[in-house]
């Protein structure tokens, strides 16, 4: 049984994709990441300028990855912990073929970010997107050059599907297993005029 509950079909990896704050702990196989840094990779783009960069902590990197996780607000870091790779997102704010400012940047890292959701899906992983970013930490420690900005935090991994075991767990299984909603297409999708429902929904 797909994990949303969707009025019409969608692609198995749409409805199977969720938000988890329970991962198991376990590390991320190489070709696996590569396979959702790629799928990222062919994210459509303005002009194709491809704004977006990836700085990567796997779980077996250790120091790194114990860096990456202080970069998380700290509401984030308990959960986040248990996630096999880390990894911070970042922008370049200008267009790369007039240097003009790319006003569209964050959406096109919102669609690379969404393919790789998918691709991650699709091998048995799970993907949870966080704005709980310390930016100026991220600025810093990853010596981001002019012209880029960090953006939001990814944790990518495997979901913890045993039971709870300690309160801790259960608050974050209380928390991801709720009630999963969203907004009728009748609420989001107009014609002729902004709040007007477009008759054919």
């Amino acid at each position: 049984m797909a994990v949303n509950e969707t009025d019409l079909e969608v692609l198995p990896v749409i409805a199977d994709r969720w938000s988890p704050y329970r991962f198991d702990g376990r590390e991320v196989e190489d070709d696996k990441l590569r396979q959702c840094l790629e799928a990222a990779r062919w994210a459509a783009s303005s002009f194709n300028d491809q704004p977006w960069s990836w700085i990567v902590a796997r779980r077996q990197d250790g120091e790194a990855f114990e860096a990456m996780l202080q970069c998380l607000l700290e509401a984030n870091r308990d959960w986040a912990s248990r996630a096999g790779v880390l990894i911070c997102t970042v922008i370049r704010t200008n267009f790369s073929y007039n240097q003009k400012p790319n006003r569209v940047a964050l959406h096109d890292l919102g669609a690379a970010a969404a393919h790789m959701s998918l691709q991650a899906t699709s091998l048995g992983l799970q993907v949870h997107q966080m704005a709980g970013v310390n930016l100026s930490q991220v600025r810093g420690q990853y010596q981001l050059p002019e012209g880029h900005e960090p953006a939001t935090a990814i944790a990518l991994g495997y979901a913890d599907e045993r039971e709870p075991n300690t309160d801790a767990e259960q608050v974050l299984e209380d928390r991801q297993s709720g009630v999963r909603e969203r907004t009728p297409l009748k609420n989001q999708v107009f014609m002729d005029a902004f709040g007007q429902t477009a008759p054919w929904l």
